[in-house]
Order: structure tokens, then C-alpha cells, then sequence
């Protein structure tokens, strides 16, 4: 793989480009995580998706290293699947954390992507990190998005 700066805009539109698919996936989750911790949270919309979207890739040194991600995870495929199972789960929590933001975002996007990971599944024609791809830019995307209540709001921890 050659990543070019054409790689990353490239990339940068393929995933904005997905938010018919990445925004239905954040809702889903966060009704979902919201309905296990017995909260409310905002659903995002393909605009908001989007703004995100070009955050990340306006940070060159990040749009660098999400950029190359994406391309890993859509091409990636593995004879009989199981074997490659490590990998592309290795590879999609660190899109998720990445996308996510700095600690401790990043670790809840990691662990966001485990729990959307077992909610996205793709079809027969898809590689074996397509799957992985979709649950990375949800978990991170929904993580790096407001709506959660404890994370709109003032630590109670800032001195």
C-alpha cells in the first residue's frame, strides 16, 4: 500500500460518503448502550456525521493514519475468516479509538467498537474487515459525538 495525499482525500470522501450507512449504525448503538445504562442519547445526523467526518481528515497527521486504516479494512479478507479474526478486530478498535478523540474517549471508542462489532455483520460478498470497518466508524464517530449526557456536562472531577 502507497498512501498519497490523493489516497487520504480520496479515503476522506469514501467514508463521508457512508453516512447513509455509519449513521443508522451510531443510532442503533447508542439506543442500544443507552437503553443497557438506562439513559438517554441524542441520535447524530448524517450532518453532524459528516462535520465529524471532515474534523478528522482536517488533521493531516491523523487523516494519515485513519486514512490507511480504512484501505486495510476494506481489503483485507482472509480464507476461511477465523484466522484472520485477531487482525481485523486489532484493526478496527484502532480506527474506533482513533476517531473517538484523546483519552478517555479513545478507550471508549475501543470498547464501543467490541460492542457494535457483534451488531454489524456483512454479507457474502464483503470482506472479512468490511464488518469491522462499519463497527469502527460507528463506535468511534458516536464516541467523538455529543449526546451523552455525562459528556455534555461540566466534570464534576475539573478543578
Amino acid at each position: 500500500m502507497h498512501v498519497t495525499p490523493a489516497t487520504v482525500a480520496a479515503e476522506h470522501e469514501w467514508v463521508r460518503d457512508r453516512a447513509g450507512t455509519i449513521v443508522p449504525l451510531v443510532n442503533g448503538v447508542r439506543d442500544d448502550l443507552g437503553d443497557l445504562f438506562g439513559t438517554d442519547v441524542a441520535p447524530i445526523t448524517d450532518s453532524q456525521y459528516c462535520e465529524a467526518v471532515d474534523t478528522v481528515f482536517a488533521d493531516g497527521d491523523l487523516a494519515v493514519n485513519v486514512a490507511a486504516l480504512v484501505v486495510l479494512l476494506r481489503d483485507l479478507d482472509v480464507d476461511d475468516d477465523y484466522p484472520g479474526f485477531v487482525i481485523d478486530e486489532l484493526l478496527g478498535r484502532e480506527l474506533a479509538g482513533m476517531l473517538a478523540g484523546q483519552q478517555p474517549l479513545r478507550l471508549l471508542g475501543e470498547a464501543t467498537f467490541h460492542f457494535a462489532d457483534v451488531h454489524v455483520h456483512g454479507d457474502a460478498e464483503s470482506t472479512a474487515g468490511a464488518d469491522d470497518l462499519d463497527a469502527a466508524l460507528a463506535a468511534g464517530f458516536q464516541t467523538r459525538l455529543p449526546g451523552w449526557e455525562w459528556a455534555d456536562n461540566q466534570s464534576p472531577f475539573s478543578v
